[in-house]
């Protein structure tokens, strides 16, 4: 007997080390899976850091869709101007150790931001095999537009988290505390 992955819509034919629930013998049936019996003890949905990350992506991406549609950014180029709006002049690998994504996708973003004006390259002034970033005048006026949507979209998660908005932000900073994990900020 064969399973439907949740989700997905295909039936594979693997069976399944635990025993069916509804009695079909050492592979899941498919009326298990439909009624939503679990096969073990672990809840992916229950644990925490699943659950972290699934909020942030959602949050992220809720954000992203506002400015996205007015003005066409994507989100690493979001994180890449917001980080020199407040950092001023730094370099790929720094925003990657401030905002923790990949080099690639910073320096796919720093060329897109380049070429639409945004952002100006320079060698960097204590290290010359690094470049160097910052927002150019029309990369401020935009970072200005943004700013209050992003403020906007902070206040409404905070006015859902209602009473709970001040423990759920001291919580956060405790995990994720400003200059963790030896990230070493710009001056």
């Amino acid at each position: 007997m064969g399973w439907v992955s949740p989700g997905a819509g295909a039936v594979s034919t693997a069976p399944v080390s635990l025993a069916c629930k509804g009695g079909a013998g050492s592979a899941v049936c498919r009326q298990c899976l439909l009624r939503g019996d679990r096969m073990g003890g672990f809840d992916l949905t229950a644990f925490l850091p699943y659950r972290m990350v699934v909020a942030a992506t959602r949050a992220s991406r809720g954000f992203a869709e506002r400015y996205r549609a007015e003005f066409g950014l994507s989100i690493p180029e979001w994180r890449v101007l917001a980080t020199l709006a407040q950092w001023g002049p730094v370099s790929v690998r720094e925003i990657n150790q401030i905002v923790d994504m990949d080099k690639s996708k910073v320096s796919r973003a720093a060329a897109r931001l380049e070429a639409s004006g945004l952002i100006a390259k320079r060698v960097h002034g204590g290290d010359r095999r690094l470049l160097e970033m910052t927002l150019t005048d029309e990369g401020r006026a935009l970072m200005g537009r943004i700013e209050p949507i992003a403020r906007a979209y902070e206040a409404e998660l905070l006015a859902r988290l209602g009473e709970d908005a001040g423990a759920f932000c001291r919580a956060v900073e405790r995990l994720m505390p400003v200059g963790a994990q030896g990230v070493k900020f710009p001056d």
